[in-house]
């Protein structure tokens, strides 16, 4: 049914010695990127606002622990993230990525609802781990652009979609929660007191997050294609019912109509035939936006067409797949345990930023002694602290979008990721210095470093999944790799802001304000030891090619197409996962 909804590409014939390259995948990375920036929004949209809750709480009357709470309330998502990391990424290989995916988003919908009714911390603690249980999509969401994206001219470009789309989430989250959280006190004229809104002052943000969860629920079921290898081939309902709803509408319709008498007179087993491509071939992909249905010209007359039925689909992926010791090698273990120490260090950062920033001096003046001993903070309010998260996204946004695909393909993503953890450290050491500025400069310093911070992770993120990517000895196995890389990422980001913020509330009580930074910028120089452990993948080692081609082998094969004489074939290309 989507078959004529995407336009046939012609590719050189076998005889020209190569392939093009495919067209990038636009419809399908638009599709990911709003099923993605459900999530930021819902997950930053909490950080303006979170000091704020915990004050109202009243769980505790030592501002100096305050830190600590709200670094449990961000921890809970993630501890719960971690326990069922693993679980969403092979399950992902076993029924598909698009169920695993939706399945995340609703968690989310229920994780902010929840969230926005808490009357106290326990309540809050337990919608945070809700929504940390049910999304698995960290490393989900990273198996689907693999698997959709397999040239690597295209990496670049990719790999800095959903970090865009962060950087997306990252501004309207913030920007949302801070304006809209304790309404009845921002907004008096607008929200009388004694009203729900005073009851619950944090409702009205996450329904806004509910809201675009719903969104995202909505247009990953309607057009969301499955990638996996397999289950690509099954029948889409949900898919089937975004085709004929665009198929209805004026802006659609022409894309939606057959181009040409043959694309209307194509056998439907068409669209199980294979793709020409200039590399080994998996079953092909069932309505991929570059491609359409093969023409039957492109069969050898010897080879019999390739359809769902001469497949057998039953047997679970880690079947057709490699072992467990040649799934984990040296450079998917290195890359993984290198993406949890970032994951640490960074969500540490993200953590601490608006705690520091909301931080009001000590009442009473402590002694200084420098280069160490000071307690300051920003002490702005939640409002203020929401448009700094927002502008910190909005640099983000311009930095993937025209100037990170620019590094990665002028220096390669290798080098770029080992400089970017080498320097890292840098970043923690200077960021609590900022409180002994002249006031007049402060906000001019914080800028400086948000743009240090965001110009590192903008880079060296999309690095470390290329990387990840590229080490993966076997396409079939990705989910429960990139599972276990989230799983890991998780569990780390569950620690950086429990230990950050006893260190920062152990840091105001004794003088030393400055500490959770400077451990934060020990635990990046451990990453930097081990950044540099990572290999080039560009260099294969032999047992890693002994690992692809025993893959391959148990790929489904296809015959290769002949040429007749006097035509040249048309194929329609794509990225092959």
């Amino acid at each position: 049914m989507g078959r004529n909804l995407f336009a046939r590409t012609s590719a050189p014939s076998l005889s020209d010695g190569h392939a093009s390259i495919p067209p990038f995948p636009r419809r399908q990375m638009l599709v990911l990127a709003i099923c993605r920036i459900c999530e930021p929004i819902a997950f930053m949209g909490i950080f303006p606002y979170v000091y704020f809750m915990i004050e109202d709480f009243h769980v505790t009357e030592d501002a100096s622990r305050i830190s600590f709470y709200a670094g449990l309330v961000t921890s809970a998502f993630t501890f719960a993230e971690f326990s069922t990391g693993l679980l969403w990424g092979r399950l992902s290989d076993k029924i598909g990525r698009k169920p695993v995916i939706l399945t995340g988003l609703a968690g989310t919908a229920l994780s902010v609802l929840v969230f926005g009714f808490a009357p106290n911390l326990t309540v809050a603690l337990m919608a945070r781990a809700i929504g940390g249980l049910l999304n698995g999509n960290m490393g989900v969401l990273s198996t689907t652009i693999t698997e959709l994206i397999t040239v690597k001219e295209h990496q670049p470009r990719a790999y800095t979609v959903l970090p865009v789309v962060w950087c997306l989430g990252s501004i309207i989250g913030p920007m949302i929660g801070g304006a809209l959280a304790r309404p009845c006190i921002s907004y008096p004229n607008l929200f009388s007191p004694g009203t729900i809104w005073d009851r619950y002052p944090y409702l009205l943000p996450n329904l806004f997050s509910a809201f675009v969860v719903l969104v995202g629920v909505i247009n990953g079921f309607l057009f969301l294609e499955e990638t996996h290898a397999q289950k690509k081939m099954e029948r889409d309902r949900g898919l089937e019912l975004g085709h004929w709803i665009l198929s209805k509408l004026t802006g659609f319709r022409k894309c939606t109509e057959p181009r040409d008498e043959k694309s209307k007179l194509s056998d439907p087993e068409d669209e199980m035939s294979p793709l020409i491509n200039h590399d080994e071939q998996l079953p092909t992909y069932r309505t991929n936006e570059n491609t359409p249905a093969s023409s039957p010209r492109l069969r050898s007359a010897s080879a019999p067409a390739i359809t769902q039925d001469s497949l057998d689909l039953t047997q679970p992926s880690e079947h057709i797949g490699v072992g467990f010791s040649k799934t984990f090698t040296r450079p998917v273990i290195m890359n993984i345990i290198s993406f949890g120490i970032l994951a640490f260090h960074t969500m540490t950062f993200d953590q601490l930023l608006p705690v520091f920033l909301a931080t009001a001096p000590p009442k009473n003046k402590m002694e200084t002694s420098l280069p160490f001993k000071f307690v300051d903070g920003f002490n702005l309010d939640s409002k203020t602290v929401g448009i700094v998260l927002s502008i910190q996204g909005a640099y983000m946004l311009f930095m993937n979008t025209f100037v990170v695909p620019k590094i990665l393909s002028r220096f390669g993503t290798w080098r770029s990721f080992r400089f970017i953890v080498v320097a890292y450290f840098l970043l923690y050491l200077v960021t609590p210095y900022l409180v002994l500025l002249p006031p007049a400069y402060r906000m001019i310093g914080l800028a400086v470093v948000i743009a240090w911070k965001c110009t590192f992770a903008t880079i060296v993120y999309p690095s470390n999944a290329i990387l990840l990517a590229e080490s993966s000895p076997n396409k079939l196995v990705l989910g429960t790799i990139n599972g276990v890389a989230a799983s890991s990422a998780s569990l780390c980001r569950a620690f950086g802001p429990i230990i950050s913020g006893i260190l920062y509330a152990v840091g105001l009580e004794s003088g030393y304000s400055g500490l959770a930074w400077w451990f934060t910028a020990l635990v990046a120089i451990g990453g930097a030891v081990v950044g540099l452990r990572v290999p080039d993948p560009s260099v294969r080692s032999p047992s890693h090619d002994e690992n692809i081609n025993n893959a391959h082998d148990c790929d489904v094969e296809v015959a290769e197409p002949h040429r007749a004489s006097g035509h040249t074939h048309e194929a329609a290309t794509e990225p092959r996962s």
